[in-house]
């Protein structure tokens, strides 16, 4: 494994009682870039993320944070370095913006000061970086789903962690939305050098924000690298089982797949 990444797993098994979902994986995430994960329905994506905060024991095999078993470091610890966003989060009835995001400062607090002038400073700055400010004191049940997301994100953003895992952000988005989210997740990346772990079901929008790309099917990793290098005709072939051309994408430059040829009703007689 690299010196330079901080969060590595090696020879990892994850289950769920009996069902092994990923089998003897060897990772390591890049430092300071964002790593974006891909791959078909129920190949252990966000089973991988779960495993990567500490949120799903191991059956066999190790997380390491600075080359510490995960498991075995306590948990406060943790939540100062991982941030972790789960899918489709549920905020508490009739909480506001500021007091989620202020649940993101706990981890730093002591029994004898809950507060402090920089938890103050640190959810401003959340709440600023995201472009929630204006939404402080709404409750968050009443805001739209692009709206919320970043609520979420400021909540995380706020923990003040070193690397931060999104799990699928931008479900039930519509596009605008989608954009939305994604391009904060860069603009984290790039303005406050955070090191990025999401799982994404677009291979498009995975293609165009990372800068590291992981293929998974079957539990296991397919490939991974620079999505130039990654996302081809013969990956998306054997990941996804789709026919597909792979383009530049006339914005980014980005690899771009197009499916082929859909279906059309027979030719009349």
């Amino acid at each position: 494994m690299s010196p330079t990444s901080r969060l590595t797993a090696q020879a990892l098994t994850l289950a769920y009682e009996d069902r092994v979902v990923v089998d003897g994986l060897d990772l390591e995430i890049p430092d300071g870039r964002v790593t974006v994960i891909v791959g078909p329905n129920a190949c252990g994506k966000s089973t991988l993320l779960r495993a990567l905060g500490r949120l799903l024991k191991p059956r066999s095999g190790t997380v390491l944070l600075d080359g510490a078993e995960l498991a075995r470091l306590p948990g406060r610890d943790i939540a100062r370095t991982i941030g972790v966003l789960p899918q489709s989060p549920t905020p508490p009835d009739g909480i506001t913006v500021a007091d989620l995001v202020a649940r993101g400062r706990q981890p730093h607090q002591k029994w004898w000061q809950q507060w402090s002038e920089a938890d103050e400073r640190a959810v401003a700055a959340a709440l600023e970086h995201t472009g929630t400010a204006d939404l402080a004191d709404r409750p968050v049940d009443e805001l739209s789903g692009g709206q919320r997301q970043r609520v979420w994100i400021a909540m995380a953003l706020a923990q003040d962690t070193e690397l931060l895992l999104l799990d699928e952000p931008t479900t039930y988005l519509d596009i605008a939305h989608q954009v939305e989210v994604l391009d904060l997740v860069r603009r984290l990346n790039h303005d406050r050098r955070r090191t990025v772990v999401a799982v994404l079901h677009d291979l498009n929008q995975a293609a165009r924000y990372a800068d590291h790309l992981i293929a998974m099917k079957a539990g296991r990793v397919v490939a991974q690298g620079r999505p130039a290098d990654v996302v081809t005709a013969d990956l998306v072939r054997e990941v996804f089982g789709l026919t597909s051309v792979v383009v530049s994408d006339p914005v980014t430059g980005s690899p771009l797949v197009v499916p082929g040829i859909p279906w059309q009703p027979a030719a009349a007689d």
